[in-house]
């Protein structure tokens, strides 16, 4: 095979099948075959022309699970056969100053996939050593491709306060985070609430964990929850300045609101709804390599399981705009051996 099958996009919402050479691997990367590729919202920012140069062509996708099967100089640790993901971030330097205090997520000079670098729209994907993540067995490259991106932002976003088990979180909006997040917050040990808008997502919302479930269509969310007692830490995951405005007033003393859902409008908070409680706001990108491997053994060790829809490679356009439409419950994955 000397050549391989990829989507590329340029411009706004032009996504072309293209065949490419295939190249050895740089030193320092690994080529991998692609299994599956997960469709994340992020990736409007390659098919909507939202790069600093959307002339460059580009393959979309970061949510990518595969086989090594060749390695570049200087790379010992990974060897074709071994069975990876690449997430969204696609490898740090190891030289920057973040690197050198080791906050990897924060390096200066990484790239991202299927943004700044190509992704996994792909038969064939080339990737930084440092930024592969070992998948175990006994997950499908299926299960495992939104977990690499979807299920560790939710993962490590519930991880940002010192929560006790038992104590309540709350997860806002039930969607292709926001089930996830459920899922690892009950196994987590937490008391769940689950806040979306009207009653249709209560039943499954429970199913996946949730002990509360608040309407926000029809009640407060922040008085709702500091009815509860409080929550801990408040994940929003809704693409929504606005709904995450009430969630401050429902934080227990000390309690943090996790950002992860990106909101094209303001978030606006009262400064006695933070002073008084000593409440904070933070946001929260994602994690490294290593806590990706951390992600997924946790996901295999308590049956977490992204919903998903399943499309073959050859109708990558379809899936991106199934993703797009909001429709889909809740994630879309490339089958790419299909």
């Amino acid at each position: 095979m000397s050549t391989y099958r990829a989507f590329e996009a340029t411009g706004a919402r032009n996504l072309q099948l293209v065949e490419r050479e295939l190249t050895d691997p740089a030193p320092g990367q690994v080529r991998l075959r692609v299994e599956a590729c997960g469709i994340c919202h992020t990736d409007v920012l390659a098919v909507e022309g939202l790069r600093s140069d959307p002339s460059h062509p580009i393959v979309p996708g970061h949510e990518v699970v595969g086989v090594i099967d060749a390695v570049g100089a200087g790379v010992t640790v990974w060897q074709p056969g071994d069975r990876v993901g690449v997430g969204f971030l696609n490898g740090q330097c190891w030289e920057c100053e973040p690197c050198r205090r080791g906050d990897f997520v924060n390096c200066r000079n990484q790239e991202q996939t299927g943004n700044t670098i190509d992704g996994g729209y792909a038969e064939v994907v080339y990737a930084r050593a440092s930024g592969l993540v070992r998948v175990p067995d006994g997950i499908s490259a299926i299960d495992a491709a939104p977990l690499l991106c979807a299920g560790l932002t939710t993962f490590i976003a519930l991880q940002q306060g010192p929560t006790r088990a038992g104590a309540l979180v709350a997860v806002q909006g039930i969607g292709g985070l926001g089930h996830l997040a459920l899922q690892y917050a009950r196994s987590l040990g937490y008391r769940v609430a689950a806040v979306a808008r009207g009653k249709e997502k209560e039943a499954y919302a429970r199913q996946l964990g949730a002990d509360e479930y608040i309407d926000s269509s029809s009640t407060d969310p922040g008085a709702a929850l500091t009815a509860l007692g409080g929550a801990s830490v408040i994940v929003a995951t809704a693409s929504s300045g606005a709904s995450m405005n009430p969630l401050v007033r429902g934080l227990a003393p000390n309690g943090k609101l996790v950002v992860v859902g990106a909101a094209p409008d303001p978030l606006t908070v009262a400064t006695p709804d933070l002073i008084f409680g000593n409440h904070s706001i933070v946001g929260s990108l994602t994690g490294s390599s290593i806590d990706n491997e951390d992600n997924l053994a946790f996901s295999l060790a308590h049956d977490i399981r992204p919903s998903l829809e399943v499309m073959p490679f050859t109708r990558a356009p379809e899936a991106y705009e199934r993703m797009l439409s909001g429709e889909a419950r809740f994630r879309v994955v490339l089958d790419v051996t299909a």
